[in-house]
């Protein structure tokens, strides 16, 4: 009789984790997007375009992914004042920007998940290091790239400085440093 009662016990318990795992709310996510449909959302909703240069054999690209593009702050600051874009800077994605078209033609499919021939398009933005955020106007015309693994504060930092328009009084590093130690950020770490 014992035996029963602790196999009922373990059913039971184990259908209320179960039933609590389904009713969770589902994590946020950012609406990720192509250049191309940013660029073509921007004729009807302007905003500014914030894009992730990543490769697949990235450590700190998986980190940038995990660790601050589903931070919720960083989420929802993203999709309500920009649009965001991942490119995989060694991919095989055809990019048309500014009526070019970029590709890459040494791609590897059997190097898919290992270094590979790099887009044509990285070296027009001139992305060295993965990964890298590239920030857009909201005429879709460059601004500036952040090079490296960014935490969602440090992320906030920029997110706000390109969508407020600060960046434009940045005219010296003097300028740029003052704003950075005056700066308060608001995003959970």
């Amino acid at each position: 009789m014992g035996k029963t009662k602790l196999l009922i016990a373990f059913i039971a318990f184990g259908t209320l984790v179960s039933f609590q795992k389904t009713t969770e709310a589902p994590e946020k996510e950012i609406n990720w997007m192509t250049l191309e449909e940013a660029i073509k959302l921007q004729e009807k909703e302007p905003k500014k375009i914030i894009m992730d240069v990543y490769t697949n054999w990235c450590g700190p690209c998986k980190m940038l992914d995990k660790n601050t593009f589903h931070n919720e702050d960083v989420v929802d600051y993203v999709n309500e004042h920009y649009y965001a874009v991942k490119f995989n800077a060694e991919g095989k994605d055809t990019i048309t920007y500014k009526d070019k078209t970029y590709t890459n033609p040494k791609y590897d499919a059997s190097k898919a998940s290992r270094r590979n021939s790099v887009h044509q398009f990285t070296r027009a933005l001139n992305v060295s290091a993965y990964p890298t955020m590239v920030f857009f106007n909201e005429e879709g015309n460059y601004i500036q790239a952040i090079k490296g693994y960014l935490k969602p504060q440090k992320l906030e930092l920029y997110l706000k400085l390109f969508k407020t328009d600060k960046y434009k009084e940045m005219t010296t590093q003097e300028k740029f440093n003052e704003y950075y130690k005056n700066f308060e950020p608001t995003f959970k770490e």
